[in-house]
């Protein structure tokens, strides 16, 4: 190793003079800082917020951390880091545990509370939003905010949480959001330097491991890309192209001798052997990704019965000691409901499934397991590719198509390098290998196209809810609250997009001038020839029904129009212009011109202040409904005891629920029908799913409480039509009756048997409710508050209950 220069030596002097929290930080790093990470920290240590866009697995989490570096650099300043799931909420709050000792971190997410008054406390973001909302004693002092997944602003359901946390933190608390490649991260930095000032937006499309790209064509690898002088370049592998050619046509469709269609056999490597390969070349650990839940857990079945076994004797028994100590609480009756042997035997060969689907505790030992080595392939859907730290050294795809609800559509090139992200663990691999098992259809340019594309836009999904209408109004009045809506990143994309729509628009109306100067005639108004010419093309073409009781005073009605308007066109002096053929053809384009001009200002004006248009139409809803009423001036909005009510209930169905307790709808429910309807209010059915018979739900009071919660939506939903808002969502009753079944006790096997779902599934719908029924017996007090407290434990229990204390 060369000694450095005294210009070096000077150079780091000086920094360290500049920058000493940033070389202190350094000095304990067991890695030296990449190009990206050395920026953004320089940035924070220069008092700005910073935005980070780097692809995962490149260290993003290093800048966070230096943020929490200087926040316990400083006696009084607090941190919070936000995390839009609870498993990766936990796993950094054990992360910061082991960093800074457990009298120096806080856990928030909803059902749990530790440690709320440490400096660094780790939450989900809508803890934080409520924090802001309720102006919480716990921000005195904070001095950073982080927001980690902060592309997670996209996801329709939650991402809009996103944006009320950025637009309502206090002005001088520094904002750190790390965010997956994005390409447009510079128009989103632009927002946040406009929203929450000094910005620094960095960028980094470097992976730490080199991306190597393969298709598995038969039982042979192939490298995706062509090799030159030992370089990689971006031409497609001839290799590859005649590999496929060979096998094109074996697979696809022929004729049976019956002469129906009939699916020929595809000539793709079976699982198993598939493993097997991947573990002959040293490519494991890998994931394969799979966009079905039931083909995750097939494909697992599929591999055990070939006979993989991908760990040692001594890998499994700590496989097995792992598994029997995190699941020693869960009953018997409920792990052989659960499949629990099945699943185990799996993991001790060293394979596993990983979706929604699983108990949360499953998948939670799944991850363990594979952080740890243990578990060496993992078959997954795409909610893996977010958040978790799950790197492999490989990551397969067997589907280059996904099923999005109505139909099957190719993935995109974001969602490719999102997937493709997982492969190359930093310091574990010098490579990292993406592979993509061919298919018949699947061109080899198809895929270099999307290997090579880094296109995965952030859009907004914000919009403004009741819940969020009266906490704003209340701190903030109602003309502060209009500015701040116009603030979001919504409204700012839409204003960006009227930007290049007005620019589109005064190009085509300078057009529409030139077109109107070429169809200049001495002899008259062209434009007013050519209008009268369209007019009377129109109303040829109109056709009168037969069996219309008016056909023949229509006929005679329009007779008497065309006659009027040829007389009008043969006096009118462009109509002899020797020219007259010339000028129609630039006339025929000025018109079409001048639609698409007209569609483009209609545009302009629904895009402009369209999130505060819907702020207003909110507005006007609740204080018709007695939520808000007005004040002395026409800004000044007084929130109600109904909507100081409302101002503590969160979720879809917001509005509803504040109605139905108002109304006292629920009062004469005892606490397992109470349950069953807050599982009506919150669980989403899949597509095409319906809602039973009601013979088939809770009887007696049960049916007539939710026949008055149905009429006060019904008024509601004819409300809302008339104010122009979104729809609130029917409620949906599938999963009431095993709901109800669960709070009365049943054991598990029966209630998921009633469900038709996965207990992952089952589980996330249970917290859902309870989320629910805590609000309730929050905001109420008395017999409704009692029965909601008295239904939510009666879903805590078994797995449930399992879950929400290994959260």
């Amino acid at each position: 190793m060369t000694e450095p220069s005294a210009a070096e030596r000077f150079a780091r002097a000086k920094k360290r003079a500049t920058l000493p929290e940033l070389e202190l930080f350094r000095s304990l790093q067991r890695f030296d800082l990449d190009d990206f990470q050395t920026a953004s920290c320089e940035s924070l240590e220069a008092g700005r917020s910073v935005l980070v866009a780097a692809p995962t697995g490149a260290g993003k989490t290093i800048v966070a951390e230096f943020a929490v570096f200087l926040a316990m650099r400083d006696p009084n300043a607090k941190i919070f880091y936000t995390a839009p799931i609870k498993a990766l909420s936990n796993q950094k709050y054990r992360e910061f545990v082991a960093d800074y000792g457990p009298s120096e971190v806080g856990l928030l997410t909803g059902d749990v509370n530790i440690n709320s008054q440490a400096r660094i406390v780790v939450m989900t973001t809508e803890v934080l939003r409520n924090m802001i909302y309720a102006g919480s004693e716990l921000m005195t002092d904070l001095a950073y905010v982080v927001m980690d997944e902060v592309h997670y602003l996209a996801d329709r359901f939650r991402g809009a949480v996103w944006e009320e946390i950025i637009i309502h933190l206090p002005s001088e608390v520094r904002l750190v959001s790390l965010s997956a490649t994005v390409s447009n991260a510079e128009e989103f930095g632009d927002w946040l330097q406009a929203v929450r000032g000094e910005t620094d937006v960095i960028v980094s499309e470097v992976r730490p491991t080199p991306l190597y790209q393969h298709v598995l064509v038969g039982s042979r690898l192939h490298d995706l890309f062509r090799t030159k002088r030992e370089q990689l370049t971006d031409q497609v592998n001839p290799d590859l192209v005649r590999a496929v050619q060979q096998y094109r046509g074996t697979g696809g469709y022929g004729r049976s001798r019956r002469g129906r269609d009939v699916p020929r056999h595809t000539p793709r490597l079976d699982r198993g052997p598939f493993v097997d390969m991947l573990d002959e070349y040293e490519l494991l650990p890998a994931i394969f990704f799979i966009f079905s839940r039931a083909g995750c857990d097939a494909a697992v079945q599929q591999v055990v019965r070939t006979g993989v076994r991908l760990t040692s004797r001594q890998e499994q028994d700590e496989i097995r000691w792992i598994v029997e100590e995190r699941t020693r609480n869960i009953l018997e009756e409920d792990l052989a409901a659960l499949g629990f042997w099945e699943w185990q035997d799996a993991l001790e060969r060293g394979v596993a499934a990983h979706h929604a689907g699983l108990l949360p505790a499953f998948k939670e030992i799944v991850e363990e397991l594979f952080q740890r080595k243990l578990v060496k392939v993992v078959f997954a859907t795409e909610t893996l590719a977010l958040g978790i730290n799950m790197p492999a050294r490989t990551v397969v795809l067997e589907n280059l198509e996904k099923f999005n609800g109505v139909s099957r559509v190719p993935i995109t090139p974001g969602e490719y390098t999102q997937l493709t992200g997982r492969a190359g663990r930093r310091g574990i691999d010098t490579e990292g290998h993406a592979i993509v098992q061919w298919r018949e259809g699947v061109q080899p340019e198809g895929v270099a196209s999307l290997a090579s594309k880094r296109s995965y836009p952030l859009n907004s999904s914000f919009r403004p809810t009741y819940n969020m209408t009266v906490n704003l109004t209340d701190r903030f009045g109602r003309e502060r609250t209009r500015a701040l809506l116009e603030s979001s990143f919504a409204q700012f994309q839409a204003d960006r997009a009227v930007v290049d729509i007005a620019r589109r628009v005064k190009q085509q109306r300078e057009a529409l001038a030139g077109y109107a100067e070429a169809m200049h005639c001495d002899r008259g108004d062209f434009l007013e020839y050519s209008k009268i010419r369209r007019q009377l093309s129109e109303l040829e073409k109109q056709k009168i029904l037969k069996d219309d009781p008016k056909a023949n005073a229509r006929r005679e009605e329009r007779s008497q129009e065309l006659q009027a308007l040829r007389s009008q066109m043969r006096k009118h002096g462009c109509h002899d212009c020797p020219e007259r053929e010339d000028h129609a053809r630039w006339a025929e384009r000025y018109w079409k011109l001048m639609r698409d001009t007209d569609r483009l200002s209609n545009e302009i004006s629904r895009r402009t202040g369209a999130v505060a248009r819907t702020f207003d139409r909110l507005t006007d809803l609740l204080l018709e409904l007695g939520y808000l009423k007005q004040g002395e001036t026409e800004d000044e909005l007084n929130t109600t005891a109904h909507g100081q009510r409302l101002k503590r209930i969160f979720g879809e169905r917001d509005l509803l629920v504040a109605e139905c307790i108002r109304r006292q709808v629920w009062l004469n429910l005892e606490p397992e029908m109470l349950a069953a309807m807050a599982c009506a209010l919150t669980y989403e059915p899949r597509r095409e799913e319906e809602n039973p018979p009601i013979g088939h739900l809770p009887k007696g009071a049960f049916r007539e409480s939710l026949a008055r919660t149905e009429e006060l939506w019904e008024r509601l939903d004819h409300l809302e039509h008339e104010h122009r808002v979104p729809r609130t969502n029917e409620l949906a009753t599938g999963l009431v009756p095993a709901m109800y079944r669960w709070a009365c006790g049943f054991p598990l096997d029966r209630v998921l048997e009633k469900a038709d779902l996965a207990a992952g599934d089952f589980v996330r719908w249970c917290k859902q409710a309870i989320d629910l029924l805590d609000q309730i017996s929050q905001v109420e007090t008395g017999k409704l508050s009692t029965a909601a407290r008295k239904a939510g434990e009666l879903i805590r229990r078994g797995i449930v209950a399992y879950s929400e204390a290994n959260q």
